[in-house]
């Protein structure tokens, strides 16, 4: 046990004196390039006892300092070293500022309906949708998010925040079953995401819709028209086709099969892309049909890259002082000093 703790409390150190401590292994080179050295050397001798007498072809060279080749050697190895010292980045001392973040207002709108349980996109249609939300979450830096599941009906999981780490635990709790009413309500899904945003800039605001069913009289596009006036874009993804996907469900048997309406009949679901990007215009927006690539967040993001960020406000950072200079300076100094070491002594020996 006290080994174990001596071991993490060196890490801990290496880790606070260093930004990227990894460049450290590269220390480990450094004695490889003496002994190089030194394996070159005897291999050129070796070379110069095949051609002749090795002190008949040398008596009338000019004389090599040992001394001087290790002190170009020393100078060489310890450049290196500095280099890989300022590579890892050392830092001590700390300074405080702070930082005003700017940022847009994104409401995300996620289907959990029972359609999302389709595998036309692996493994099904709410997994790979909230795989592909993950990875928008990761790219995300000043931004706040909402997240709101529906189904037939609507509510705020977790408001704005800029927390991407609560909404990823928020996002890993979805499943088919987080909104107890069944259906598609895709007006009311707007509805309750205009709560979401509550007072903000009008051009800050966007909303995010995935979704992968038919509205059943929610009358998305007047929310639509709502969500224009009150400034707020709305970007719609469509999950699966407009063809139709049966949803895999258990029989009465407990054996696997699809889901079947009251009458017996299997249900397929059918996207309806021509409303989705009905909405999506009427707001400003823009339409996409997912990808199994699921490309479709990123293309948002784009394209709201040129939106107006407005303030979100103001924190303190608490941010460690870069000290690589020293080590750097050091490392060029070496590399400079070493043209001007001299490898031969510069006398001829007498006979």
């Amino acid at each position: 046990m006290v080994e174990y703790g001596t071991v993490d409390i060196l890490i801990s150190l290496v880790t606070q004196l260093w930004r990227d401590p990894e460049w450290l292994w590269g220390l480990l080179l450094v004695p490889i390039v003496p002994l190089a050295y030194f394996v070159l050397e005897w291999r050129v001798r070796s070379l110069i006892t095949r051609l002749g007498n090795l002190d008949v072809l040398t008596r009338s060279a000019i004389e090599v300092s040992t001394r001087l080749r290790m002190v170009r050697l020393c100078l060489f190895s310890g450049a290196i070293a500095f280099g890989f010292a300022a590579a890892a980045r050392p830092q001590w001392g700390s300074s405080t500022e702070i930082v005003h973040s700017t940022g847009l207002d994104i409401v995300l709108l996620l289907d959990t309906s029972l359609s999302m349980l389709a595998e036309d996109l692996k493994p099904n249609r709410l997994e790979s949708a909230k795989l592909e939300v993950a990875t928008f979450l990761d790219k995300l830096k000043s931004d706040r998010m909402a997240l709101v599941p529906f189904a037939g009906t609507a509510f705020i999981q977790c408001p704005l925040t800029l927390d991407y780490s609560a909404l990823r635990l928020f996002l890993s709790d979805i499943t088919p079953y987080t909104v107890s009413e069944e259906g598609t309500q895709i007006g009311t899904a707007i509805r309750t995401g205009l709560k979401a945003f509550g007072e903000g800039d009008d051009r800050s605001r966007v909303m995010v819709l995935i979704t992968d069913g038919e509205d059943q009289g929610s009358n998305p596009l007047e929310a639509a028209q709502m969500a224009a006036d009150e400034g707020v874009r709305i970007y719609a993804i469509g999950i699966g086709s407009p063809e139709g996907e049966l949803i895999p469900d258990t029989g009465i048997d407990g054996r696997p099969d699809f889901l079947r309406d009251d009458q017996g009949s299997v249900v397929k679901t059918k996207l309806d892309e021509e409303a989705l990007r009905e909405i999506a215009i009427e707001t400003g927006g823009e339409y996409y049909r997912a990808s199994p690539g699921g490309r479709e967040l990123e293309a948002i993001l784009e394209s709201i890259s040129d939106m107006e960020r407005t303030r979100q406000g103001e924190f303190q950072t608490v941010a460690r002082i870069d000290r690589y200079q020293t080590p750097l300076a050091c490392s060029v100094l070496l590399f400079l000093v070493i043209p001007f070491v001299p490898e031969r002594a510069g006398t001829r020996r007498r006979s």
